[in-house]
């Protein structure tokens, strides 16, 4: 009697099943000759490309093999190795084995035939599936680790489709000719244009991709990767096919944030780069500031905080004003009679050397330090806490709950801990000179129109502290080649290294 049966060809990814790759006449060639080997006729062929073996239910080929191994013709299904027909990553992929069961079909392999409605094959074919599960959790977990050794030494693992905007590499990282339209972009950003779509007209590059380019350290010749794929089994995720679907991104733990300098001559330089973090940090804040409307009559809607620390919004009641979004008893402030005396800040005010003086006064300014090597040395010891509770999940003694719990217990500490230290490091050094030029381009400010008003606004990202028509505070925040100098701060209790100028002072 003729032992009809069906023949499973699987590969992974898609690449795979190119035509210049064995893998897919290999487990022709070694299925042809189990056929032989047990007096087989194979008489169909089920082949599958881009489905994981912790996927294969999913996938539409092998419902179609399931349904035809219901047919009391179909003897068996033969594949080159337990592998290619299922790598079980969760209990409910073993359904599959109760289906060649129900339907007493037998799974041929070349080292033999597995029957699962016996007592044999239970355990036999259980076994070997497990196996397979775990064969593949120790491969996802050495390819992660070579990828990331490769990441820490400045190395490239993924596709090329995923380097940045202008960038290359082939065995070493360099900028490529399209890397001019990045730095144009950084450039126009400092100038104040802020608008995405004003910037894709200006350099020829989508808003959206805009977006990434602008926050990607890669241009100050730094690679920076905070994100890593969730590896949880929570996070698993297959298109309805079964076909491979990427799983989601979340953020690293501090220690496992990566940053290597993979460029000698970067793009931008790291004081460039922050300050436009900061232009579109502040753009994000109130990024319904720098929609062009009608009604956005007002010059300074964006940068003005009441004395309660809550953003002034603007408001038309049958005139402009500005208001306190908290209600916290501040009255209304007129457009005409505040936006004047705004305008003599920047365009007088910020030109006066005595103004300028209490500013670098003030920076120098000591603050009480701490016990800076005591800090330091409970953050070690906090280092060492979370390696002893990783260690112990992986050695089994804690599950992945009291892990976690654990952990995030380590984490508040390191990062409460982590804000004191920094609060301990000496202000940065300023001069005169420095500021002046800062504010050099604001001598005729008050001669500018609103558009040129905020663009120029745009270039120090400047928040005012401001309530019932008085100026009572500014913060520019400016870079020095430490990547760490603030101009003026205002109402930062919980901040040292900011200061607090009081303008009424400073006149």
């Amino acid at each position: 009697m003729t032992k009809r049966c069906l023949q499973l060809l699987r590969v992974s990814t898609a690449g795979q099943a190119d035509a210049d790759k064995a893998s897919l006449p290999s487990q022709r060639a070694t299925n042809a000759q189990t056929a032989q080997t047990y007096g087989l006729t194979i008489v169909k062929t089920i082949e599958i490309s881009d489905v994981s073996g912790s996927q294969v239910l999913l996938a539409p080929e092998i419902q179609e093999m399931l349904r035809l191994m219901n047919d009391p013709e179909i003897h068996g299904v033969i594949v080159r190795e337990f592998s290619r027909l299922m790598r079980p990553d969760n209990f409910a992929d073993y359904a599959m084995l109760q289906a060649f069961a129900d339907s007493e079909t037998i799974l041929y392999l070349p080292e033999g035939p597995i029957d699962f409605s016996t007592d044999t094959g239970i355990i036999h074919g259980g076994m070997r599936a497990m196996m397979g599960g775990l064969e593949k959790r120790e491969l996802v977990k050495k390819m992660w680790r070579i990828k990331e050794q490769k990441r820490r030494e400045g190395g490239f693992s993924q596709s090329r489709v995923c380097l940045p905007y202008g960038v290359g590499y082939n065995g070493s990282w360099h900028y490529t000719a399209d890397a001019e339209k990045a730095r144009e972009a950084f450039r126009l950003v400092l100038a104040g244009d802020t608008s995405y779509a004003s910037l894709e007209r200006k350099v020829g590059i989508a808003y959206f991709n805009l977006r990434n380019i602008l926050r990607n350290p890669i241009y100050t010749g730094w690679r920076v990767i905070d994100e890593k794929r969730d590896m949880s089994p929570r996070a698993k995720r297959a298109r309805s096919d079964g076909r491979q679907s990427d799983r989601p991104t979340i953020k690293r733990a501090p220690e496992e944030i990566i940053r290597v300098q993979v460029i000698k001559e970067p793009l931008v330089s790291e004081s460039q780069f922050n300050q436009v973090q900061r232009i579109l940090e502040l753009k994000r804040q109130n990024h319904w500031r720098t929609k062009e409307a009608e009604h956005h009559r007002w010059t300074y809607n964006g940068y003005i905080r009441c004395t309660c620390g809550r953003l002034v919004y603007t408001k038309y009641r049958r005139d402009d004003y500005y208001v306190c979004s908290a209600n916290c008893g501040v009255r209304y402030m007129r457009k005409d009679k505040l936006e004047p005396e705004l305008d003599r800040l920047f365009s007088e005010r910020l030109m006066r050397p005595r103004f300028l003086n209490q500013i670098v006064k003030g920076m120098r300014t000591k603050v009480p330090q701490a016990d800076t090597q005591r800090l330091n040395d409970q953050m070690a010891d906090l280092e060492k806490k979370r390696e002893r509770i990783l260690t112990a999940y992986f050695d089994g003694v804690i599950n992945e709950a009291d892990r976690d719990v654990r952990i995030q217990t380590v984490d508040r500490e390191r990062v409460a801990l982590k804000r004191i230290i920094a609060k301990q490091k000496p202000r940065p050094e300023l001069d005169v000179e420095t500021l002046a030029e800062i504010f050099a381009p604001f001598q005729d400010f008050d001669m500018l129109n609103r558009e040129d008003k905020r663009q120029l606004l745009n270039t120090i990202s400047p928040s005012i502290v401001a309530a019932n028509y008085q100026i009572k505070g500014l913060w520019i925040g400016i870079e020095g080649s430490d990547n760490s100098k603030h101009v003026a701060a205002f109402y930062d209790k919980n901040d040292d290294s900011r200061y607090w100028l009081p303008l009424e002072k400073a006149a």
